[in-house]
């Protein structure tokens, strides 16, 4: 697995949990009710300032009825800073897509080991970057970054895991 995936989640509904505990989680959540379709989305924001904290959210949507999250906040050491907002928000791209590859990877192979009948996609990053305002000029290099990296990006105002829901924890 990858490093992101070493440290704990945190779970509003199961306190600080491993990465494999995620995973089952979701699964149980998913076994729930297996005739609904679910949406795994990952998304992450950051707090402004010379030593950012980027909370990254894993969430697995019951379209249309609700979900669950798992929050991973990410710190880095005073010696790395980042030199301007736009790094920053370049990294937060960057912290999504590494957690996605690595936990959908894990994820499917869970999934078929299990030889579990779900309807499920995850295929989308939220990004903290909208057409107006500050990150306009960054948009297209940053979904083309998500794009590369075989998922969907979605951007302000669709991108509410990381809008909303990171950013209450950043």
């Amino acid at each position: 697995m990858s490093k992101i995936l070493e440290d704990n989640f945190y779970s509003p509904t199961c306190g600080n949990i491993s990465a494999s505990r995620v995973m089952e989680e979701m699964i149980k959540y998913m076994e729930e009710k297996p005739e609904r379709f679910y949406d795994i989305i990952v998304g992450c924001d950051s707090s402004s300032g010379s030593e950012p904290t980027f909370p990254v959210v894993v969430a697995i949507l019951r379209v249309g009825a609700g979900g669950r999250f798992f929050l991973k906040k990410i710190k880095y050491p005073c010696s790395q800073r980042f030199i301007n907002w736009k790094n920053r928000i370049f990294q937060e791209v960057l912290i999504s897509c590494d957690l996605a590859l690595s936990l959908r990877k894990s994820f499917e192979k869970k999934i078929q080991s299990l030889k579990i009948k779900t309807n499920y996609q995850f295929r989308y990053i939220h990004a903290d970057i909208g057409r107006r305002g500050k990150t306009k000029d960054m948009v297209k290099e940053l979904t083309n970054l998500i794009r590369g990296n075989g998922f969907e990006p979605k951007i302000k105002p669709e991108a509410y895991i990381a809008t909303t829901l990171a950013d209450r924890y950043s």
